[in-house]
């Protein structure tokens, strides 16, 4: 038995992957906010669902939520094992007019939340000579589309951070890998929030409603019969849960792809020479398999 902490459990990919490393036999830590107010039907499923599940009350935004959370999961588990950042908000508008105060919203939760339960759970993995951190990040964390801006800057910070950590907690026999999903049907969508600078969109003109209409066509297609199913981003988590140190890949892509694929196909490599170009290649480790 492993013990796990997914972070976003009370809907979507984190929902699903609680239920799939329980079903496994693993003590999970479902963390979500308000799991005894707003989540509190959603905690009573997962407990009720299996004895392998406990829900945390975790706000990956704050450092005292965090640290008591932690405090909480380290008092029943000596070691964690793995640690899926699950978390995320999306905003999808003019990139012009969302505020640096919701720019701020969406890194505090897509990439300081992801090291603030990283920073937490690091040392005792280290410590223990293995682990894995799994972190969503996206295929706008390899690519830039229009609208994403705000939303895709917090993965592509996530991106460079979870690059940079593989190589060097490598040696202490601990694994980082990143999971990048295309567009799924988890609700992601609809929790976002319009750009408060509404007297910027009044100077784009039409161009302005087409982000809306952008994400009313996403959300039909994602209801669709063909529409990818958010079963399989659960699946590449337990996937690299299963696969030996050493031989998980840096980063999976998930459902439609926009070529993100073939990004990482072609770039990969290269960024994995920077040990031989730094002359660290016998020091660090992590090169993708």
């Amino acid at each position: 038995m492993k013990n796990v902490i997914i972070t976003g459990s009370s809907s979507g990919f984190g929902l699903k992957a609680v239920k799939d490393f329980a079903d496994k036999g693993n003590k999970v830590f479902a963390t979500m906010r308000n799991p005894n107010g707003k989540n509190a039907k959603v905690k009573e499923e997962l407990e009720a669902y299996s004895s392998h599940i406990k829900v945390v009350d975790m706000d990956v935004t704050n450092d005292m939520s965090v640290t008591n959370a932690m405090n909480t999961i380290f008092s029943e588990a000596e070691n964690i094992d793995i640690l899926i950042n699950n978390a995320g908000i999306m905003y999808i508008g003019i990139t012009e007019a969302y505020s640096v105060e919701q720019a701020k919203f969406q890194m505090e939760t897509n990439y300081f939340g992801a090291l603030r339960t990283i920073q937490a759970v690091l040392p005792s993995m280290r410590k223990a000579g293995k682990g894995l951190i799994i972190n969503t990040s996206s295929l706008v964390g390899r690519m830039s589309p229009p609208f994403f801006g705000t939303y895709t800057a917090t993965k592509h910070a996530l991106e460079g951070y979870s690059q940079a950590l593989r190589y060097e907690v490598s040696p202490f026999g601990v694994d980082v890998v990143m999971v990048e999903p295309g567009p799924f049907g988890t609700g992601l969508l609809a929790s976002g929030q319009a750009p408060a600078h509404s007297e910027v969109l009044d100077t784009y003109g039409e161009l302005a409603g087409v982000p809306t209409v952008m994400g009313e066509n996403f959300a039909q297609m994602l209801q669709s019969e063909d529409a990818p199913d958010p079963q399989w981003v659960a699946d590449a988590y337990l996937k690299l849960a299963e696969t030996p140190f050493g031989k998980r890949p840096t980063r999976t892509v998930v459902g439609i792809t926009w070529g993100v694929d073939e990004i990482n196909e072609l770039t990969q490599p290269i960024q994995d020479r920077v040990l031989k170009e730094m002359q660290l290649e016998n020091v660090l480790g992590g090169v993708s398999a």
